[in-house]
């Protein structure tokens, strides 16, 4: 017999009444911030490289797929948000049902999700930035030896993250408005210089890589059932939509934010799905104009909105473009770090990082020291790590993050059937474990490196768990036994 440490979902919700964190935001503000991390890479830049790469015109197929898988594990992720409203978001919900382990491991792989995608999102708006006002390369952009560009936005949005979230929201939802004004304008005027032929055929035959392409970058599924590499077709198209999921990741920093949501119970669930659905339409229009503009294969990778319009002279939408790509990686990292500060306040609150990373500002009312150490290292990595080959890590931390919100919304149903639940997920359990199935199949369509990467991010995490988690855990000390009031449980 062992024993499996697990919070008292009771506890939980009496966390949300301690005013630690200040309850300042509406659904409105949810759903700025949603759109504010959702639209950024991905529409910029993602859709245009996927395209290119393993896709082609089927790109908008493979953000459909990615949309549809996002939105079951949204659905999932609405039900727990909306009963357990907490910091920690899938790392609390792991902790009230599979116990201690399965919430370090998730919650040190939302660490790595938000921090490197922060840092991926800071250099491209240094280089997006470079490209709008002209500024020196060797400060500025990929080709910088210290990007000065991107330490510079992290340490700024690091100092609003931290004077107040209504103030981050403030500025979120003014970013969001140009993004959005700005993604209409691409679908307003890009629609007329759609060509047919550049839609066909919309599924490219599928044909072997590039010559320099080697077995460890060849997706998963490919490799463990012995074919042979390819892109384009079926399989590219599932390819990409694997790594455009990356585009959808954003929604569930929401659930990050249920202690400083006024009404958690309705709110979340308006600002998750309804950030979701905004986002899915643009991506979907943005992505068919995009291909029907430019043939696929002549897609530039750096920036190919701008490109595109600049290929039919409309020079001025691409000057806008820059702009909004600009603004929108802004909104990105804004959220990105607003959500590290709260998972790491939510992880040292409960002892498994230093306990002062768990406590909130007295002014400001936000968890300042996690927000601050996070900055640094991101700002560390923006600084001198090239990452773009690491942008894939991000998509298979927040799917596996998903695959836990998944699993947990059936456990807590068994185990706490008096939960008041103001949204259920329709069909649980078969709902969840079709979401839990999915996110895993795009898992496996990401690339044998991705996953030697992830494996090793697992394991220092299960080390750093092993010889400091486990041994300051706010468990630690209290004795084993059935069911104790703190939530320790006997098992097996």
């Amino acid at each position: 017999m062992g024993v499996r440490r697990t919070l008292d979902v009771d506890e939980v919700l009496k966390r949300q009444e301690s005013g630690e964190l200040k309850r300042r935001l509406r659904g409105r503000d949810l759903i700025g911030f949603g759109v504010g991390i959702i639209i950024g890479t991905g529409i910029f830049t993602l859709a245009g490289v996927e395209a290119k790469t393993h896709a082609g015109p089927s790109v908008t197929l493979s953000f459909v797929i990615g949309a549809v898988v996002a939105g079951l594990a949204a659905l999932c992720y609405a039900e727990l948000a909306s009963s357990v409203p907490t910091a920690g978001s899938a790392y609390t919900y792991a902790f009230a049902t599979l116990g201690e382990v399965f919430a370090w491991i998730i919650g040190w792989d939302l660490l790595l999700e938000f921090a490197l995608g922060a840092a991926v999102v800071s250099r491209s708006w240094s280089g997006y930035l470079a490209n709008l006002l002209g500024l020196s390369p060797e400060w500025f952009g990929e080709d910088a030896t210290v990007n000065v560009g991107a330490v510079l936005i992290i340490a700024v949005l690091t100092v609003v993250a931290v004077i107040g979230i209504k103030e981050s929201a403030w500025l979120t939802n003014l970013l969001v408005l140009v993004k959005v004004a700005v993604c209409v304008l691409i679908l307003a005027v890009g629609v007329f210089f759609v060509k047919g032929a550049n839609l066909t055929p919309f599924v490219p035959p599928a044909q072997p890589p590039s010559s320099n392409a080697n077995a460890l970058h060849q997706p998963v599924v490919q490799a463990a059932l012995g074919l042979e590499q390819s892109v384009y077709g079926i399989a590219g198209m599932v390819t990409a939509a694997a790594v455009v999921f990356f585009a959808y990741t954003g929604f569930e920093a929401l659930a990050n934010l249920g202690e400083e949501t006024i009404n958690p119970r309705k709110d979340l669930r308006v600002g998750i799905l309804g950030a979701l659905a905004v986002c899915a339409v643009l991506y979907i229009g943005v992505s068919i104009v995009l291909t029907g503009m430019v043939h696929y294969t002549d897609i530039d990778s750096g920036a190919p909105l701008a490109d595109a319009f600049d290929r039919v002279g409309q020079h001025w939408v691409g000057a806008l473009i820059s702009l909004g790509a600009v603004t929108g990686l802004t909104s990105v990292m804004m959220v990105e770090l607003v959500t590290i500060g709260r998972i790491g306040f939510a992880m040292g609150r409960d002892g498994l990082l230093p306990k002062a990373i768990g406590t909130a500002h007295p002014r400001w009312g936000t968890p300042h020291r996690m927000t601050i150490g996070g900055a640094a290292l991101i700002a560390v990595l923006a600084a001198f790590v090239p990452i773009s080959a690491l942008a894939d890590m991000v998509s298979i931390g927040a799917l596996s993050a998903m695959i836990i919100v998944a699993v947990a919304v059936p456990v807590l149903r068994k185990r706490r059937p008096d939960l008041k639940r103001p949204f259920t997920v329709p069909f649980s359990p078969v709902l969840p474990i079709i979401a839990a199935l999915a996110c895993f199949y795009l898992m496996l369509n990401l690339d044998v490196m991705t996953w030697i990467r992830f494996a090793a991010w697992l394991v220092l995490g299960l080390l750093i768990y092993y010889f400091y988690g486990r041994k300051h855990s706010r468990f630690a000390k209290q004795p084993a036994g059935p069911a104790s009031p703190g939530g320790v449980e006997s098992g097996s």
